[in-house]
């Protein structure tokens, strides 16, 4: 799933501008709202609000694109957000949000991504998925695992690949 090769990441981007307000012409006259504008907003704050792993000395942390730490540097590895989320080791995987706060606790060998509502997580050797509160969804059962792409995931057991949905059901059976 997720290799770590230990590469370090540097920061430097430009802040978005942003907009002011929005207007909406009144009296007899056609409303035009500006969505084009609320959307670019929108999607403005939300890069604004991204955040990359970096490392400081021997710690992960995160900073934004001007690079400034929002996120300490405490971990000892860290994975860029997808879905509001970043994988971090402290002696185990877990999962932390944008404030820092550990969303899932550090208890995993390996951990990778979230997409579709579910990340694949290793424990006793097996990949199996979790939801975002942590809970396993899939029970750890998979040599290798995937991440969710349209509905399914690619698994591996033994030599043989096969294709599951979100509960787990074998949708294409392993084969070699």
């Amino acid at each position: 799933m997720n290799r770590r090769t230990g590469d370090k990441f540097s920061v430097s981007a430009t802040r978005p501008k942003k907009m002011n307000s929005c207007h909406v012409m009144k009296k007899n006259r056609l409303f035009i709202l500006p969505l084009f504008a609320a959307l670019a907003l929108s999607l403005a704050d939300a890069r604004a609000a991204r955040l990359f792993p970096v490392v400081v000395g021997d710690r992960w942390g995160f900073a934004d694109k001007s690079g400034s730490l929002v996120i300490n540097p405490q971990f000892e590895r860290a994975e860029p957000f997808a879905s509001g989320l970043a994988e971090v080791r402290l002696g185990k995987w877990g999962y932390v949000d944008k404030s820092g706060k550990l969303a899932i606790n550090p208890q995993f060998e390996d951990a990778a991504e979230f997409s579709e509502g579910l990340a694949g997580v290793r424990m006793g050797g097996r990949w199996g998925f979790i939801d975002k509160s942590g809970k396993f969804v899939i029970n750890p059962q998979f040599d290798e695992a995937m991440a969710f792409a349209d509905g399914l995931a690619r698994v591996k057991v033994g030599h043989k690949t096969g294709y599951i949905n979100a509960a787990g059901k074998y949708i294409w059976n392993p084969s070699n």
